[in-house]
């Protein structure tokens, strides 16, 4: 028997109905271009979220958690609304919220993930998607696999109140092995790019072991100078700045006494020419990215990585001591790029090295978190998975 099904079955006296996988995921490329309509090119990872699951006829749904024992959560379906459930059932719990007007009802769930906590690898969404898909089994619910992204997306916005992009549930439950995901966040478009590791090139997650968490102010905050800047542009959104001189000089214009800004008391106009410059070389970056595994230049894809980090630690100002340190160290043994990864201010970092420098990358981190007397960091191979799906 499954370990999750048979964890089932030890706390609630009764087999599951089933059990179902939806995996984490790294974003090669593509780092807060999502809930601007922009491009992301995510990949889904070994590792995630299994949710064994079975119907009830009473109307309640009971949340459990092998990596949180002690908490959980036991609430009517009916009863569901923003703010009823906190922690980390929030999440489940705002999935069977959002499929209520689908005809879901009563469920019991157990939540087991060998994702690592606040590392910016996506749990959360991995725990939305791995829900979504066992409550739809289970009342026989059959949207699309991007409808459902979407309905997870919203789940997350509303009921947990994270104003995150749809780049994490769509990674969850449309990658496939061997490829990344290129996803047009405006259009929800999206292709199977092939990302061929082989044996000369390794993708290396590190976990920083500084936990992040997107329900802070600072993720907020940059989507709300995104937005105003996109207002101020006259533009829906950034991804339609398409002249990026100029639209800088129109946000260099708006420091006058009598704009917009100095008047709403919103960020300095040079703080959003920062992120509008980020924002709009990322969406090339994807692009270029693209356009690179699509030739089978894999290797060439390292100097980008770096150049998107240091986009996002300049420019976006999200970035965090561990991660410039860990990026720094992975350079200088040679890897071949890297980057911070996620929505920022903790998480991870993915680096691109040939195979040969894997082991010297790893020594070289370590040893930049030993002599600032930080916590060593974990590492993980970053091999491109599958989806979302029922694993019995």
């Amino acid at each position: 028997m499954n370990h999750t099904a048979a964890a089932f079955e030890d706390a609630y006296g009764r087999s599951p109905e089933g059990v179902w996988h939806a995996p984490g995921r790294v974003n090669l490329i593509g780092e807060h271009t999502d809930y601007n309509d922009g491009l992301v090119l995510p990949f889904a990872l070994p590792r995630g979220v299994s949710v064994a699951a079975a119907r009830r006829d009473d109307g309640v749904l009971e949340l459990r958690s092998l990596q949180a024992a002690a908490s959980g959560c036991r609430v009517r379906i009916d009863d569901l609304a923003p703010g009823a459930v906190d922690g980390w059932a929030v999440y489940p719990a705002g999935v069977a919220w959002a499929l209520r007007e689908h005809g879901v009802g009563g469920a019991s769930l157990l939540v087991d993930s060998d994702l690592p906590q606040g590392a910016g690898l996506s749990s959360s969404a991995a725990l939305e998607c791995a829900t979504a898909l066992a409550l739809c089994d289970l009342y026989g619910v059959e949207p699309d696999r991007a409808e459902l992204a979407r309905l997870a997306q919203r789940a997350e916005n509303e009921f947990a109140g994270v104003p995150c992009g749809i780049m994490d549930q769509s990674a969850s439950l449309l990658c496939t092995a061997g490829h990344a995901l290129l996803l047009d966040c405006r259009s929800g478009l999206s292709a199977q790019v092939p990302l061929p590791l082989g044996e000369d090139l390794s993708l290396l997650v590190v976990d920083t072991r500084a936990a992040h968490a997107l329900t802070g102010g600072e993720y907020a905050a940059r989507r709300a100078e995104c937005e105003q800047a996109a207002r101020l542009l006259g533009v829906d959104s950034l991804r339609d700045v398409t002249d990026l001189p100029s639209a800088l000089e129109s946000l260099r214009a708006a420091r006058r006494p009598r704009s917009f800004l100095r008047r709403s008391g919103g960020p300095d106009a040079a703080v959003l020419q920062r992120r509008v410059q980020h924002v709009v070389t990322e969406n090339h970056r994807v692009e270029a990215v693209v356009g690179l595994l699509r030739a089978g230049a894999l290797a060439e894809v390292g100097a980008i990585l770096t150049a998107c980090h240091l986009s996002l630690r300049d420019q976006f100002e999200v970035s965090w001591p561990e991660a410039d340190t860990a990026v720094d160290a992975a350079l200088r043994a040679g890897a071949r790029g890297g980057r911070m990864v996620g929505g920022g201010f903790g998480g991870s970092i993915i680096v691109l090295t040939a195979a040969d420098r894997l082991d010297a990358v790893r020594d070289s981190i370590t040893a930049a978190y030993a002599e600032r007397g930080w916590a060593a960091p974990a590492f993980l191979d970053a091999v491109p998975s599958a989806g979302a799906r029922r694993l019995s």
